[in-house]
């Protein structure tokens, strides 16, 4: 993959057409993400790669991270700039938080809207193996909920309570 790293427009249309490259659509999309990362990178330092510009450079660059992106067409590995200093650079098109930190974020509002209190939440992630989510991460997410819902002026969220004669017997 670290040729794929270096690999130019030229370079992709000339390996399809000898039929050296097999996964042709995958490549590409890795070359696109590349571009418009360099793009995104040269704005925000205020200058390209090795170009010496010292009225407008704001920063400048400090190697590059790997970082696999999970996409339609497979996993692509990409390396993302590094700013020296400054706010870090995270590129337009990746997303902050992965899918399996999202769902389990999603259970863990769910498990709390439904009425489990907060310390049964915390015995619930910790049962779960999950290291990323701490007690301190849980709270929090509760609280925001229960800000929310103070916006609303419903007070804490709880699932519906059924009443008598309001479900269907079977």
């Amino acid at each position: 993959m670290a040729d794929g790293q270096s690999m130019t427009v030229a370079g992709v249309v000339a390996q399809v057409r000898d039929g050296r490259l097999e996964d042709f659509v995958r490549e590409a999309v890795a070359l696109v993400a590349r571009e418009l990362m360099e793009a995104e990178v040269s704005a925000e330092i205020g200058a390209e790669l090795g170009e010496v510009a010292p009225g407008s450079r704001v920063t400048h660059r400090n190697g590059y991270r790997p970082r696999a992106w999970e996409t339609r067409v497979g996993e692509i590995e990409l390396l993302i700039p590094k700013k020296r200093s400054g706010s870090s650079y995270f590129p337009c098109f990746l997303e902050p938080r992965r899918r399996s930190e999202r769902a389990i974020v999603a259970v863990v509002l769910e498990a709390y809207v439904n009425g489990v209190s907060t310390r049964k939440v915390d015995r619930l992630v910790e049962q779960l193996g999950i290291d990323g989510m701490t007690k301190d991460r849980v709270s929090a997410l509760c609280r925001a909920l229960d800000d929310r819902s103070s916006c609303s002026g419903s007070g804490r969220w709880r699932a519906p309570t059924p009443m008598c004669g309001s479900m269907p017997s079977r």
